[in-house]
């Protein structure tokens, strides 16, 4: 009932909004919140330039809104070089270039965003697309400024609740939404205002969803449930939250704050009676002084999260999460030095996780982190270089289980590791058309505290997981070369790449078999057991292409010329990986197949139109063993859109159909695929249908 009268409270918010603006006067255009910083790509490019050496991509505006979904990792999936780590419609992680979990770094405003997704795939990242201002994915290891984690890339998830710039008026957005495939209903609001020296942010969210169709009949032993159903058993989901944060602004720079929270509880899909409820509270601290001198400017951010979810078991609580993490991050922007301009800068992380229940699969610990880095640029005639370095002190403790000293299956003891990065980067302007861009990376990474002590079953990977206490650092060494070309709207780029692992840090199957109790089980007729796997480090090569681009066919810059205002786009994208592991010669696995995708785009005044397919090829390079190849299908899609202007506000009515064809498929990312396939195969057909109201 709750629920229910949230969500009715935004919808009466959209609705009120939009009568509003339908009988406001016109706002003077000095009032409106200025956007210009909003546009600037920050995610490793910490010196603001207009054009990046690092392959990188933004979604934001109406392009984040009719790609969002209710997980981070869908809402970016497809685009070049990110899949999905699927783990159903309520939990998956950004795959980035083939690499997951701890190689790819979740950011919140720059600023470390501590969850406990990456240490398993049925947890979810507590982030949603209606309260977030802008995404930006950086590919591959050239932001070593964010740690090792950050090896196969950045997401960074922008959502501006500490205003950086004077807000002069008021303004926001609101949005509701209904899809028909998980009978989804959803809203957000964003408020914002101020003026030359306050500036004050409200946002609120609430997110609700029944099990999600697919094309095939599935069992589900769900109370209540039919028996058999086209519907993913357990995939429900209920997501609220909001924030709020506000800024002073003072003559050399500003301070800010924020508080936020999120909330959720959602079906884990491998198992019929299991849900999790989960919390996230985060207090954050943001300034940045202009002081004059050397040091032009210095940035800080400080954070606080609470993170917890508990699993819950036919209703009965079981075992608990919880991730308590510090966060410290202070940049000095130097004076350019003839053509050369950077920073330095300083990092602390402090994080201390448990797990209690008799699911625990890793022990209480803290991680420790402290870094140096310095990233500097080199403006040339012919374009720009950039450098920069990274040196960390990490320490990892391991605490075993305090709360039942009976349980002594944990290793009770610290690591400490001293990893050193660094990575070289050119752009050069070939013709006003053309750009070619490459980036050469060294990376070591510390093993996670999993990594090094786990030693307990895990549901989610159907498997009894063994740390490594005596695991040495991951090295890679990444190579990336792209080109890009633009010519009014038409536009094309590509990039190839290849990263060289020595002691990639992973699972392997030893073909033991082991009891609830974690005995090995020698009885092969034996039920109820899990396979174990041990964390070990191979050496590993991830090679790869992505390309994509936009095609003008009718309008300006267009093969027909211009039409009455009207433009049709041919938008193409795709991309290839290959990763093998180079002591066996055998794939690694939960790796994306061949992709490539299109779209038409058309537009005419306040309306746009979109049809487009993703292919997905077969993936049959698999491990021998704990892994099935999947086979190759095609989604198609569609969206509609009209924008109308009425008085103050703009409004944008959408409707997305999705899987258009109703296509049977799975994901050869997913674990699911490879451990309890098919239980949840992709999403079946589905409208949704939306408003947004901006003012």
């Amino acid at each position: 009932m709750i629920s229910n009268f949230r969500l009715s409270a935004i919808g009466v918010a959209v609705l009120s909004l939009a009568s509003w603006a339908a009988h406001a006067q016109t706002a003077p255009a000095a009032t409106a919140p200025a956007p210009s910083l909003r546009e600037v790509t920050v995610t490793g490019n910490p010196l603001g330039a207009s054009e990046l050496i690092a392959p990188t991509d933004t979604l934001q505006g109406n392009a984040l809104l009719q790609r969002s979904t209710s997980t981070l990792g869908e809402t970016l999936n497809n685009i070049p070089g990110v899949s999905s780590s699927y783990f159903g419609p309520n939990a998956s992680r950004p795959i980035i270039r083939g690499q997951d979990g701890d190689r790819i770094r979740i950011l919140q405003n720059g600023g470390s965003a501590p969850d406990a997704s990456a240490l398993s795939y049925d947890h979810a990242v507590p982030v949603d697309a209606l309260v977030t201002d802008r995404i930006e994915v950086l590919r591959g290891p050239s932001a070593l400024q964010y740690g090792g984690s950050a090896v196969g890339g950045v997401v960074n998830v922008i959502d501006n609740r500490i205003p950086s710039e004077p807000l002069n008026g008021f303004g926001g957005r609101a949005d509701a939404g209904y899809a028909t495939g998980s009978k989804e209903k959803s809203g957000g609001v964003v408020l914002e205002g101020g003026n030359d020296r306050y500036a004050l942010h409200i946002d609120a969210f609430d997110r609700r969803s029944d099990d999600v169709r697919v094309p095939i009949e599935l069992a589900c032993e769900k109370p209540g449930s039919p028996g058999f159903a086209r519907r993913i058993c357990n995939s429900q989901n209920s997501a609220h939250g909001g924030a709020v944060g506000g800024s002073v602004f003072f003559d050399q720079g500003w301070i800010g704050a924020s508080v936020s929270t999120y909330r959720s509880d959602y079906g884990t899909v491998a198992e019929d009676d299991v849900t999790i409820g989960m919390k996230s509270d985060r207090y954050a601290l943001e300034g940045e002084w202009r002081p004059g001198g050397f040091f032009s400017s210095v940035h800080a951010k400080i954070s606080h999260t609470d993170y917890r979810h508990t699993e819950f078991e036919g209703g009965e609580p079981g075992t608990t999460f919880a991730n308590k993490t510090n966060d410290i991050r202070i940049e000095a922007r130097h004076r350019k030095i003839g053509g050369l301009e950077g920073l330095i800068g300083f990092t602390s992380e402090t994080g201390r996780f448990s797990a209690d229940g008799e699911e625990a699969f890793a022990p209480h610990s803290r991680t420790r982190s402290n870094a140096l880095f310095v990233h500097e640029e080199l403006g040339t005639a012919w374009g720009r270089l950039s450098f920069g370095a990274r040196t960390e002190q990490v320490k990892v403790q391991s605490f075993g289980y305090p709360e039942d000293p009976s349980i002594t299956r944990f290793t009770v003891g610290e690591r400490s590791f001293n990893p050193h990065s660094a990575a070289f980067g050119a752009l050069v302007d070939l013709t006003p058309q053309w750009q070619l861009t490459s980036n050469l990376a060294y990376t070591e990474r510390a093993p996670k505290d999993y990594e090094l002590f786990a030693n307990g079953p895990h549901v989610a990977t159907a498997a009894w997981e063994v740390g490594d206490p005596s695991l040495q650092k991951e090295k890679s060494v990444g190579f990336d070369i792209g080109a890009q070309w633009k010519s009014g709207a038409n536009n094309a780029r590509v990039n190839a790449y290849v990263t060289r692992f020595r002691n990639y840090i992973g699972l392997t199957a030893t073909g033991n078999q082991r009891d609830d109790e974690g005995a090995v089980v020698t009885d092969p007729a034996a039920e109820d057991t899990l396979a174990e796997y041990v964390y070990g480090g191979v050496r590993a090569r991830f090679t790869g292409i992505e390309a994509s681009g936009n095609l003008r066919l009718l309008g300006a810059d267009g093969f027909a010329g211009t039409t009455a205002g009207s433009t049709l786009d041919l938008q193409w994208r795709g991309d290839l990986v290959r990763a093998t592991n180079t002591d066996t010669g055998e794939p690694l696995p939960r790796i994306s197949p061949v992709r490539v995708g299109a779209a038409l785009a058309y537009g005419d005044g306040p309306w746009t139109a979109r049809l487009g397919f993703d292919r997905y090829s077969a993936q049959n390079r698999v491990p021998a063993e704990g892994a099935r190849a999947t086979e190759a299908y095609t989604l198609w899609n569609a969206a509609l859109a009209y924008r109308m202007k009425v008085q103050g506000a703009s409004l944008t009515w959408y409707a997305r159909l999705d899987n258009l064809s109703n296509k049977l498929a799975y994901s050869a990312t997913s674990i699911l695929t490879t451990t309890v396939y098919p239980a949840a195969p992709l999403p079946g057909r589905s409208l949704k249908v939306g408003l947004r109201v901006n003012f």
